[in-house]
């Protein structure tokens, strides 16, 4: 199905044009006489209609079970291969062998947690950080019961991590190092370039969780260079599908778990039962969405072209929120600036006096969706001291959101801090 593109704004005026927000019917839906504004996104975006309609025709022209001698099962074929492919363009991949497919990315981390495992010898060392999310730590936390040391890279005040303590903890020791490309708590961007130099010099592979930067940066495997990277395709306005990028050949090393039934080769053999054909169709349709948006001469081109230009308007919008909010007084914005690195554009607070579940239902009751807590990076919250009252209040930015919609967050926090 063919969508008008969403043209990017400049950035003076970062607002989401008319026939980009009429593609998602989520958008239509208002509280009390207000539009609701989703700024949810770092927990799942909206889909467009385009999404919605893939996903219903898989099961309107009926569906099946892959590798039948029938023509539903060929179309089930061909939509598994044609999802892949994209996913392989849409992460800068240079084959889709490279592209397994899973419920979501925890399963997929745990998955390869489990692989990994059988490859670790006792004394074997595990580097992960302080400022990821759970998928990203608990899995690797776990093999400490077979004599693995893991070892944690510290969380900075400013929500950075600590790069002389990453390299102090990255030795000849060291197996494995899990991080995260943005986090999903902070925003914070973390350098993976370092890591990569770092795990790359004593032989480790590099683990990534991509699942809060493939929504707003463009992916390329060649640039980042990890061995194994994750990410959910519901965080970029599709379904809920975990991905799985794996270096070419590495798949292959790896004893995963896995039935006789099911393909011994790369990508499949990572693969646990049938996957959701009408959900990768979605997938499919989610790219195409997003390649939409750009220009270009190919399916790469008009993606990366597009997330640019997403990422610049996604930035401009949480600068000016991240600005105007931290000058409300009682409000704290925790996480690095925006200054002239990469960061996510995800914006977290507190207010004094206030829980964060109670700021968060108090945004809600006004139709501004926003999350509270700790969003699975509890590590990053204990050690910044805010469990006791909820954790944080954060807010995403999307293609969708407007400055309309950050204006009206801004005085709405601002109301509730004054209270």
């Amino acid at each position: 199905m063919s969508t008008a593109p969403c043209p990017p704004s400049a950035p003076s005026t970062p607002s989401a044009s008319p026939a980009c927000r009429k593609q998602f019917p989520a958008l239509r839906r208002t509280l009390g006489g207000q539009p609701l504004a989703f700024f949810d996104g770092p927990g799942g975006t909206q889909v467009p209609r385009a999404v919605i309609d893939a996903v219903s025709a898989c099961y309107v022209n009926g569906t099946a079970n892959p590798q039948g001698q029938f023509c539903t099962a060929r179309e089930i074929d061909l939509i598994l291969q044609e999802t892949r492919e994209a996913l392989a363009v849409f992460l800068g991949a240079p084959s889709w062998r490279e592209i397994s497919l899973g419920a979501n990315a925890t399963t997929l981390m745990f998955s390869l947690s489990r692989a990994m495992a059988r490859e670790l010898m006792p004394g074997d060392e595990i580097v992960i950080t302080q400022l990821d999310h759970e998928a990203n730590r608990g899995p690797w936390l776990a093999l400490t019961g077979q004599g693995v040391v893991v070892k944690e890279v510290n969380l900075l005040p400013d929500g950075t991590l600590d790069p002389e303590d990453l390299a102090r903890k990255i030795t000849t020791r060291t197996r494995i190092v899990a991080m995260g490309y943005a986090s999903n708590a902070l925003g914070t961007v973390n350098d993976l370039a370092l890591a990569r130099s770092l795990s790359a010099a004593v032989g480790a592979w590099l683990v990534v969780d991509a699942a809060q930067a493939a929504p707003h940066f463009p992916m390329d495997m060649a640039a980042l260079d990890p061995d194994f990277l994750v990410c959910s395709a519901y965080k970029f306005y599709g379904p809920h599908v975990g991905v799985l990028y794996c270096r070419a050949g590495l798949l292959n090393q790896l004893r995963p778990d896995r039935l006789r039934t099911q393909s011994a080769v790369a990508p499949f053999r990572f693969e646990t039962g049938t996957q959701d054909p009408a959900a990768l169709a979605g997938v499919r349709a989610a790219i195409g969405f997003l390649a939409e948006q750009g220009a270009g001469a190919d399916l790469r081109e008009r993606l990366v072209s597009a997330l640019t230009a997403i990422a610049e308007r996604e930035r401009a919008l949480a600068a000016t929120y991240w600005d105007a909010v931290r000058r409300v007084p009682g409000v704290t914005v925790w996480g690095p600036g925006f200054g002239a690195g990469q960061r996510a554009p995800t914006v977290s607070i507190t207010v004094a006096g206030h829980r964060a579940d109670d700021v968060a239902r108090k945004l809600g009751d006004q139709g501004l969706l926003v999350w509270d807590g700790a969003f699975s990076a509890a590590r990053a919250v204990e050690l910044l001291g805010l469990e006791a009252q909820g954790g944080l209040v954060r807010a995403g930015m999307a293609l969708y959101t407007t400055a309309g919609e950050v204006q009206r967050l801004v005085e709405a926090v601002a109301a509730i801090a004054r209270d």
